[in-house]
């Protein structure tokens, strides 16, 4: 039986919210067992209805609130409860923070069995239009007679129906409604699932996915669609390493009518006087008012000295490493992906800075330990994905280094590897506390600092 069959026959039933899972989803007890309703918050009496059955839990829809928590606000996106980017417009700000917080700490009681000496006070930067990356799914949708663009919806495969994004940073949020019309318009419609998209301090650009070779009518709608909106378009017929800008035509040929001049995207952080260039597909943290607070608690967290060598392992293109290089003697970045090391090297030559070396390597290989920047160190800085640094630990521990920042985007892989730090390496766990880098959502970024 399929779940709109099930939905039909289940009947209204009404709970007590509990708590808020580490989804962002409401979490009720009903006769012994657990139950997830989206959308419900802690302390609400809601009428809901079973979607699902399981062994260990159900999941519901929430049909009505009964009785409203206070930090209920109004969503402020009209797309909210369908669209999947988001599962916490519906929470005030204030307490959005302390769910994030009390997910860092329970995860650090419960996995890594360890407590910080203090509590970081949280960082929040502004709660929309915040996002300069992004990744729009396109599908032609022959029923509707056009192209769907934006997010997943909620536990399916579909995109969401949207007209405008209140998370995504100018120009991209206005720009759903037109890069619709755009793919609609293209001989290949039926073969374009993917946009992405990157705003820089300077430039934006659009990475437009094509399973498909473009006609030259192709070509000239993308290059129009670049000049009216003014930002940069690229193509991805493959892998990454494919993208390349419209500046010519499929034969190599400049067009006659050109794409919008190819500027090299790049943000600023002026409290260290530098400018980081990056490609349109490069990883760079995704709200840029929040990364420039980010940098500067990691600084001041890790009370650089003009003559410390500092470590930053999993570095990307320099976004922390050419911060600590203008405070530090010498700083080391390594990162898995070459063409971010590449751009890291760049970054330093142009800003400047001759204190910081940067080497490519695998860092999830556990024989780590005997590459060649593998020495002794001051600080380490360690910034991983969300698997965590767990292979790398031991290179941490060996370098000698008083103090390790930690800054995790999963409380989980954290929690894990502060347990190795504290328990087997001789750390303390002196601060830890979130960072708000995706509000609205039940992402948690956060920062943890271990000194000897």
């Amino acid at each position: 039986m399929n779940a709109r069959a099930r939905q039909r026959q289940s009947a209204p039933e009404t709970a007590k919210i509990t708590d808020l899972s580490h989804e962002g989803r409401g979490v009720a007890h009903v006769d012994g067992k657990t139950v997830f309703i989206d959308d419900a918050l802690p302390g609400e009496l809601v009428e809901w209805q079973r979607l699902k059955r399981g062994r260990n839990f159900d999941e519901g829809r929430l049909l009505k609130v009964i009785e409203p928590s206070p930090d209920r606000v109004e969503p402020r996106c009209a797309h909210f409860g369908m669209c999947g980017g988001c599962v916490l417009q519906h929470l005030s700000g204030e307490q959005q923070l302390q769910f994030k917080q009390k997910q860092l700490m329970d995860s650090l009681t419960r996995i890594g069995k360890v407590t910080p000496d203090e509590v970081l006070p949280p960082l929040q930067a502004g709660s929309w239009n915040y996002r300069r990356r992004a990744r729009l799914a396109a599908r032609w949708v022959p029923k509707k007679n056009r192209t769907i663009v934006g997010f997943r919806e909620r536990s399916t495969p579909y995109i969401t129906n949207i007209e405008r994004c209140e998370v995504l940073q100018a120009p991209l949020d206005r720009l759903i409604v037109p890069l619709s019309e755009l793919v609609t318009a293209l001989s290949i419609r039926n073969r374009v699932p993917q946009i992405e998209a990157a705003v820089g301090d300077n430039a934006v650009a659009l990475v437009v996915r094509v399973l498909e070779p473009l006609t030259e009518a192709d070509q000239e709608l993308l290059r129009r669609f670049g000049r009216e909106h003014s930002v940069q378009m690229f193509l991805q017929p493959g892998g990454y390493e494919t993208v390349a800008p419209m500046a010519r035509d499929s034969l190599g040929h400049e067009p006659s009518s050109p794409s919008l001049p190819m500027e090299p995207l790049e943000y600023r952080l002026p409290a260290f006087d530098l400018t980081l260039q990056f490609l349109p597909t490069d990883f760079v943290q995704v709200n840029g008012p929040l990364n420039l607070q980010m940098i500067d608690r990691a600084v001041e967290l890790l009370a650089l000295k003009a003559d410390d060598r500092v470590l930053d392992l999993f570095c990307g293109l320099g976004n922390f490493s050419l911060p600590l290089a203008r405070r530090a003697g010498q700083v080391v970045g390594v990162e898995g992906e070459a063409g971010l090391v590449a751009r890291a090297r760049d970054n330093a030559a142009r800003n400047g800075l001759g204190n910081a070396q940067f080497f490519a390597a695998n860092l999830a290989d556990e024989s780590i330990g005997s590459a060649a920047w593998a020495g002794k160190f001051d600080k380490v800085l360690l910034d991983p994905p969300r698997a965590g640094a767990k292979e790398v630990l031991p290179v941490v521990a060996k370098s000698g280094a008083d103090t390790v920042l930690y800054i995790s985007c999963h409380p989980g892989s954290l929690a894990r590897d502060a347990g190795i730090l504290v328990h087997e390496h001789g750390y303390e766990l002196r601060a830890a506390g979130v960072m708000d880098m995706f509000p609205h959502t039940a992402h948690v970024e956060s920062a943890a600092l271990f000194v000897k």
